[in-house]
């Protein structure tokens, strides 16, 4: 796993063009909603988890899996840092609550490998925490797709070269400032210590029943379409009949008058 980063420039994945990128999104958009309406008729519960680096692209993958979608069908849980209260529980307890239920997809966008990864290397849980999270969590991964849950755990991998231009731009795009945190700038010093954890956590968890899929992420376009296909491959769907429909028509307006109410509407400045 550590040679991920040092992958030579040459097999590295060319950028794509944005209109190939919508054309291509376009159709996988329409078959996620298939997968929707498969998924809500037979009742399948799907977990998908999404980790990596800051700047990897989880967020904008995580956007274009779900932005055609129901979000009460496509859920996603971005917990924020644990209360005093969650930090007394067994660790994975905060985790379990958000498992879907029939008919749900649930995407976490980190998750409980919070704790193999920066809560490890920021030093906010012991080496014996860690140690004990890597032991026990092929048990539970176990456990939750033996109740049924189809679990997708994906590693989005960028290059160190990509992932600085990324965090640069963030501190020089307005629009983007809001992504780069304090945390952001102590975890990009430690790019080695997070590919010891990302290592260790590959090898105690990359499982029969839960495998983890890497995701080339120096593209990010490329990226956003790969795993939107990974996820439609790897849970079985098929269409359903749908019935043709035609708008009903308009009642006529009858003895209806428009109000001369001064409304008050907004500047029209574009």
């Amino acid at each position: 796993m550590a040679a991920l980063a040092d992958t030579p420039a040459e097999n590295k994945p060319k950028t794509m063009g944005a209109r190939d990128y919508d054309d291509a999104l376009e159709k996988l958009h329409a078959e996620l909603v298939v997968l929707q309406q498969w998924v809500q008729h037979k009742g399948l519960k799907v977990c998908i988890l999404f980790e990596g680096r800051d700047g990897a692209g989880k967020g904008g993958t995580i956007k274009a899996l779900t932005e055609r979608v129901s979000p009460r069908v496509f859920r996603v849980v971005a917990l924020p840092a644990p209360t005093e209260r969650e930090q007394s529980q067994m660790y994975i307890q905060r985790y379990v609550k958000h498992l879907p239920a029939a008919g749900e997809v649930v995407i976490f966008d980190r998750s409980w490998y919070n704790r193999a990864g920066v809560e490890r290397v920021m030093g906010f849980c012991t080496e014996q925490q860690t140690q004990d999270f890597l032991n026990t969590v092929p048990a539970f991964e176990k456990a939750v797709v033996s109740s049924g849950v189809i679990l997708l755990k994906y590693w989005l991998e960028v290059s160190p070269e990509e992932q600085t231009r990324r965090l640069t731009d963030r501190i020089e795009d307005g629009r983007k400032q809001w992504k780069l945190t304090e945390m952001d700038l102590k975890s990009y010093s430690r790019w080695f210590d997070y590919s010891r954890a990302r290592d260790d956590m590959f090898k105690a968890s990359d499982s029969s029943w839960a495998p983890w899929y890497v995701v080339p992420s120096d593209c990010k376009r490329r990226a956003r379409l790969n795993v939107i296909q990974h996820v439609l491959r790897n849970i079985p769907h098929e269409a359903l009949p749908q019935e043709k429909v035609k708008l009903p028509k308009r009642q006529k307006r009858g003895d209806y008058v428009e109000p001369d109410y001064p409304f008050r509407l907004i500047h029209e400045v574009y």
